[in-house]
């Protein structure tokens, strides 16, 4: 299982993490931001179109900061935490000790846990860290870390991407097995 959990993680470093898409009359198909774990993408709804420099013109006119990857210190750290829960959960399987075991589930949900909080940290303060002067006025407002939402006339949806569950479905796997194995010791207790 530890394995398994371990093999998880290697592909979420190909599929997003999390997939945000607003729609508008002006935009009906959507304009899509991918959020990997090392980058930010914008979808191509045509050759013509990356979605990424639309939605960072159409903050600029709320005056939202544009997305800029030098911004996210997060795309420097989650990929080294991604691929040490890898290294971690290999070492416990080599050493085969149940400490080992317990070791990368409190990182891996420490990890996990940080991660989700610096990530509603960051919607929130790109919501609220409005510039005054801006050409359109909108009350300060925190995208949904989930679900649906109106924020002037756009429908936002936001939801975690193909990496998440790869992440979440990991995680389970590791906590599955530290119960296996403990109910495995008490059982020859």
């Amino acid at each position: 299982m530890v394995l398994a959990a371990a093999i998880l993680l290697i592909p979420s470093f190909l599929f997003p993490l999390y997939v945000m898409t607003l729609y508008s009359n002006q935009f009906p198909d959507g304009l899509v931001l991918k959020i990997y774990s090392y980058t930010l993408e914008g979808g191509n709804a045509s050759a013509n179109r990356d979605d990424l420099r639309e939605i960072n013109s159409l903050n600029h006119y709320i005056g939202m900061r544009p997305l800029l990857e030098s911004d996210f210190s997060e795309f420097k750290w989650l990929p080294f935490g991604i691929g040490a829960l890898v290294l971690l959960a290999l070492r416990a399987i080599a050493f085969g000790k149940m400490s080992k075991l317990v070791d990368v589930v409190v990182l891996f949900v420490y990890f996990a846990g940080f991660s989700f909080w610096s990530f509603g940290h960051r919607l929130y303060q790109y919501g609220h860290v409005l510039d005054p002067t801006a050409a359109i006025k909108v009350k300060p407002f925190t995208p949904p870390v989930f679900g649906t939402q109106q924020i002037a006339n756009f429908t936002v949806n936001n939801y975690p991407g193909p990496a998440a569950y790869l992440v979440t479905a990991s995680l389970l796997l590791m906590i599955l097995a530290l119960w296996f194995s403990a109910r495995d010791r008490s059982a020859k207790a």
